[in-house]
């Protein structure tokens, strides 16, 4: 419990995380960003780092003086896209028979089969669609790696999703986390971007168990 009030302090207070790490680390913090988004996006086992909202805050930092925004979005970008490679090749060496693994504390089966459906209807934009929402952003490289998609194909809607994904939510923070309203009430527009980037998936779910509901 107590790990758990942790983690929902530094989602709520990312940008008092992250201008204490800007002063501890100095340019050292490129490298700890780096790490966090490889692995938000690299690793089946990590969808639960923060994503959305640390590029949007990041952003913010950066406008500050905090980071160079160029050198900012070059990182995070190669972070995004390395990360999604390493999946696609964990899910490539894996292969069909994660599909028979059960739940665990470590293993989402059920995000799993609900990526492989989305990536079953929009194909290679789902490497793209994906990004923007929390646990498909995480299994869509993975599936991708498991169904053998081909690696040039990949590789273009792997860097399309990170550019889109990256570019979007961290210039947003450069340009609007520093406003008098949305630095007075960070806090809550963290919260709003988590919510929003859960919208698609609460959807999911709720047509999911209507359809399951219609079939009985």
């Amino acid at each position: 419990m107590e790990l758990f009030a942790t983690f929902v302090d530094i989602a709520l207070h990312l940008d008092e995380y992250l201008a204490t790490l800007v002063q501890q680390y100095g340019p050292w913090i490129y490298a700890i960003l780096f790490a966090v988004i490889f692995s938000e996006t690299g690793f089946v086992v990590t969808p639960f780092l923060p994503g959305d909202s640390l590029l949007f805050v990041a952003g913010g930092v950066a406008a500050v003086g905090g980071m160079d925004i160029a050198v900012l979005l070059a990182t995070l970008i190669a972070a995004a896209a390395s990360g999604n490679m390493l999946n696609y090749q964990i899910g490539r060496y894996l292969g069909p028979r994660v599909f028979q693994w059960r739940n665990s504390r470590f293993f989402n089966q059920n995000a799993l089969l609900k990526t492989r459906l989305f990536y079953e209807r929009h194909g290679g934009k789902t490497l793209v669609i994906s990004r923007f929402l929390p646990l498909l952003r995480t299994f869509a490289p993975f599936v991708a790696g498991v169904g053998a998609m081909n690696y040039a194909r990949f590789l273009f809607f792997n860097l399309l999703g990170a550019l889109s994904w990256v570019l979007s939510l961290t210039l947003a923070g450069y340009c609007f986390a520093n406003l008098p309203w949305v630095r007075k009430n960070l806090s809550l527009v963290i919260v709003g971007i988590i919510l929003v980037s859960l919208v698609p998936v609460a959807a999911g779910w709720w047509h999911g168990r209507k359809a399951r509901r219609s079939d009985k």
